[in-house]
């Protein structure tokens, strides 16, 4: 039986006082309503430091855990019911904790109320789902006028083995010594690794301000806590507004070694940069890792240029098994992005600049019609079809890893995929690749969960 503690708390930070049809929407157990929400995301950060990647198990450890929202004339209480022990110290919960469960109900209540449920923002036009973006950051206190660039975005696997979880945390040493702040998905592995290397720099450098930035989305904070190092916690409401939410914050952006998502990120990425609007954008990219593991970049640099064409390469740059030149190389890369934006008197703090194609906006649910539906040849514009690639990476992972997806699979067959056969045969040796490495989560052995059409 896990150790719980019941309490009542008041929120860390800023928090507006609730309206009480608020109030009962938080209460509310329906489908409608937000509570299960609230309790999903609540107990995984309360887990905070205890790595999971499975929100049910933790569900089923805490059975009987439970929060309210209680409405008081100065303001809201939260009134938790058998938490993991883990969260307090002496019977008080950890701060850092306590500002986590706090911006998880500030986001909560913010994008059901003002993004979801109001007409406020067109969410069916570019223009207004980034709007909505930025107004969730800015409620967040996430963007900061008066600062120069510094975000270094990271991204990769949150399972990943011990050498290349050491290497993230020398790569964000080496970043912190050099004053350059670290945003991540805010999960372990290497989301955690950058940030804890950055602290240790920036405590050298008596850098008092660090920032170490955590863009999530609620099924993700269900499953995986923030790592108790984010001193900023920003909830999206979905994947794709996380992701236009990290490359319009950040000031370049880091991929370590990951998986099938990792992958699936490094064609968001560079679809966006391929689009003609984005020619000029100044955004430094690095591909770095170990030497055991530089096969993963090979792999995806050779589907990237097949794919997309050799100017792909323009876009990033691969450095393996040196986090000095890691460094090095992203510190000029910002001071590339300073001037850029200050000569064209851009916002350092959002970029504003950066075109994101609707095709990068629109949520894609992969099942048999949509599947089925997807342009997958090269004779289109590349933009189009890193979008599309993408589309159906992430359909081919969730027949194979997912449990909706694999459900579609053993109802209907696999997915049917209209494609060019020598793409689909790369794209295929690139799963392979992963399964080889022990990079995709499997019950079994692989089986292609699509055909050629």
């Amino acid at each position: 039986m896990a150790d719980t503690i019941s309490s009542t708390i008041s929120p860390e930070g800023s928090l507006e006082i609730l309206s009480q049809q608020e109030v009962n929407r938080l209460h509310d157990t329906s489908r409608s309503g937000l509570h299960d929400l609230l309790r999903s995301c609540a107990l995984a950060v309360l887990n905070s430091g205890n790595p999971t990647d499975d929100g049910l198990a933790l569900m089923e450890t805490y059975p009987d855990f439970d929060i309210e929202v209680i409405q008081q004339d100065r303001g809201v209480r939260l009134q938790l019911s058998n938490a993991p022990a883990e969260a307090f110290v002496d019977g008080r919960m950890i701060r850092g904790i306590r500002e986590h469960l706090s911006s998880v109900l500030r986001d909560i209540v913010y994008v059901y109320n003002e993004i979801q449920t109001r007409q406020r923002f067109d969410l069916a036009t570019a223009e207004g789902t980034t709007n909505a973006v930025f107004h969730i950051l800015r409620k967040a206190g996430t963007l900061k006028p008066s600062s120069d660039p510094s975000l270094v975005v990271c991204w990769g696997g949150h399972s990943i083995s011990r050498e290349e979880y050491d290497y993230t945390k020398h790569v964000g040493y080496h970043l912190g010594l050099r004053e350059l702040d670290i945003c991540t998905g805010c999960g372990p592995g290497a989301m955690k690794g950058p940030m804890k290397g950055a602290n240790v720099a920036h405590a050298k450098q008596r850098r008092s301000e660090g920032r170490y930035l955590g863009v999530s989305e609620p099924g993700i904070i269900a499953a995986e806590a923030p790592n108790p190092i984010v001193n900023e916690l920003v909830v999206m409401p979905d994947i794709e507004k996380r992701l236009e939410a990290f490359v319009r914050l950040g000031h370049g952006i880091i991929v370590f070694p990951g998986g099938v998502g990792t992958a699936e990120e490094i064609l968001y990425l560079l679809g966006i940069l391929l689009h003609p609007d984005n020619d000029d954008m100044e955004l430094p990219v690095i591909f770095t890792g170990p030497a055991d593991s530089a096969d993963y970049f090979k792999r995806i640099d050779e589907f990237l240029v097949y794919t997309l064409g050799e100017s792909v390469r323009n876009l990033y740059r691969i450095i393996i098994d040196d986090p000095v030149e890691v460094a090095r190389t992203m510190r000029a890369g910002i001071n590339d992005v300073t001037a850029y934006r200050r000569n064209r008197q851009d916002a350092f703090y959002f970029n504003w600049r950066l075109n994101v194609d609707r095709d990068f906006q629109e949520p894609f649910e992969p099942d048999h019609a949509s599947m089925a539906a997807l342009a997958l040849h090269r004779e289109q514009p590349v933009h189009e079809l890193a979008a599309n690639l993408r589309r159906a990476f992430s359909g081919i992972v969730a027949g194979n890893v997912k449990e909706r997806g694999i459900r579609r699979i053993e109802s209907h067959g696999p997915f049917r995929l209209n494609a060019e056969p020598q793409l689909m045969a790369r794209l295929d040796e690139l799963l392979t690749s992963f399964v080889a490495q022990g990079r995709m989560k499997l019950a079994g052995e692989y089986e292609p969960c699509y055909t050629l059409g």
